[in-house]
């Protein structure tokens, strides 16, 4: 994972707080100095808690746990859905709905309504509704997706919420710490950092700082995911390895019990016949095959001799009945 740079939280105006009227006294380790009346954020801490936040968050993924990015704010709507989008992690940005989190099993009957509402489009079923019907389905369908859409993939419960503005998404931050979800935040000059697990303080409000947060935070859930991936490869190049060392082993011991057994078998024949008597079992069975022989030819001829005299006898009634 590579390192951020004081400079580059300073080139995207990560240290920019709020006015000193606005201020949160629980901020006040986080705040370096008041500069016209407008307090500003301290860089170096910021750069330790985001490396904190961005380490846990690289475990969860790398363990195959869910993190929700949370955050309704029109400046980082876009930044938030395109960066939960790369790393393929569920996000909300339109709304956060009332109960999401510990009312979970109702937000996902709504979310089972809503692909339910896409079947029916998709095969056909919408095209036998009234255009009054449709009409309603479509507006439903659309508002469904709007609030929803994004969360579809979202079978349980998340492991972890990124929220922007603990602030305003106070709402998330208390059903996650009532369920002990873990909660990763940024934390402007007004906000409780107490409030939230991992507190990375920074502005907040700019498009830029929230867009240089995210990507560094995102980057360390993509390493995760890949370290996870490369694991399970490995698991399984180790399985198959293992599987043809068994079979392998079973050939080699199925052929050492064939080998054992060839002299064990000898052994046995050679108990049951001895070589004394080797010699007249070679003759009896000699004398079994040249009496075979001998009473074949003799078992056959009377039928032989009946058949040569119907034949005489046929001959004869044609040369006395011309």
């Amino acid at each position: 994972m590579s390192k951020i740079t004081v400079q580059q939280l300073l080139d995207a105006g990560v240290h920019f707080g709020h006015l000193r009227r606005k201020w949160n006294p629980q901020m006040a380790p986080y705040i370096f100095m008041e500069k016209n009346g407008i307090h500003i954020i301290d860089l170096n801490k910021t750069v330790v808690h985001l490396e904190d936040a961005a380490n846990a968050l690289k475990q969860m993924a790398r363990s195959g746990k869910k993190i929700l990015f949370v955050g309704t704010k029109k400046q980082a709507k876009e930044i938030i859905a395109d960066k939960a989008k790369g790393c393929d992690m569920p996000y909300v940005t339109e709304r956060w709905p009332g109960g999401m989190l510990t009312n979970f099993q109702t937000i996902r009957k709504t979310v089972k309504k809503m692909s339910s509402l896409d079947a029916m489009i998709k095969d056909g079923t919408a095209e036998t509704l009234s255009k009054k019907e449709r009409l309603v389905l479509d507006r439903t369908k659309s508002k469904l997706e709007k609030d929803f859409g994004s969360i579809a993939d979202l079978n349980r419960l998340p492991a972890a919420i990124f929220i922007v503005d603990i602030k305003r998404e106070h709402i998330a931050v208390a059903e996650a710490k009532r369920l002990n979800i873990t909660t990763f935040g940024m934390v402007d000059t007004n906000s409780n950092p107490n409030e939230v697990d991992f507190a990375i303080p920074a502005n907040d409000d700019a498009a830029d700082s929230v867009a240089l947060i995210l990507d560094f935070v995102t980057q360390a859930i993509r390493e995760g995911l890949a370290d996870r991936k490369a694991s399970k490869d490995a698991d399984e190049v180790e399985d198959g390895s293992e599987v043809a060392v068994e079979m392998l082993a079973m050939a080699a011991e199925g052929a050492v019990v064939q080998a054992a057994a060839v002299p064990v078998v000898q052994e046995i024949v050679a108990e049951a016949v001895p070589e004394t008597s080797a010699e007249p079992v070679q003759e009896t069975a000699a004398q079994t095959v040249a009496q075979t022989e001998d009473a074949a030819p003799a078992e056959l001829a009377p039928e032989v001799e009946a058949t040569t005299a119907v034949e005489d006898n046929s001959d004869t009634e044609t040369e006395s009945n011309p």
